[in-house]
């Protein structure tokens, strides 16, 4: 996308970022609904640092859970051959993020699945940080753990 940092950490409204406005909402939820509810996040290797340091302005948002695991990264490749492309005097570009489709492989193969599940956790809200009108509804949780509803 061409940022220079983590998409979350642009600001959106009356100076708070999209991280701002989730961590606040997670926070809510917390206190309305008194139970354990973790924000986890999904991060490349370019916004994880960023987006750890931003979220220490909430000192109350850690949880029994990592905040964060990373996603997998994929060597960037040149399009006339396919080949890796290298660049030695920063090798940090010649890899990308692969986005949102990453979750399943990267949550199982960070571990994070498995500690989730480990520490009781049976559902997930998932949603991309720049979409501010997706927010978990306590209310939809509710009855699909009422129906034992699994996938």
């Amino acid at each position: 996308m061409g940022l220079t940092r983590a998409k979350s950490l642009l600001m959106v409204k009356d100076g708070l970022t999209f991280l701002d406005v989730i961590a606040r909402q997670v926070l809510r939820v917390r206190r309305q609904s008194g139970v354990r509810l973790p924000l986890v996040l999904m991060n490349s290797f370019a916004t994880h640092d960023d987006t750890l340091a931003a979220l220490d302005r909430y000192p109350d948002i850690s949880a029994d859970v990592p905040l964060a695991f990373l996603q997998n990264k994929f060597p960037k490749l040149w399009p006339n051959d396919l080949r890796p492309m290298s660049w030695p005097a920063n090798p940090a570009l010649e890899w990308a993020p692969p986005g949102h489709g990453d979750l399943y492989t990267a949550i199982v193969g960070s571990g994070m699945l498995k500690t989730l599940l480990d520490r009781g956790y049976r559902y997930a809200f998932v949603s991309n940080s720049d979409n501010l009108g997706a927010t978990l509804a306590p209310r939809i949780l509710s009855w699909f753990a009422a129906r034992r509803c699994r996938s």
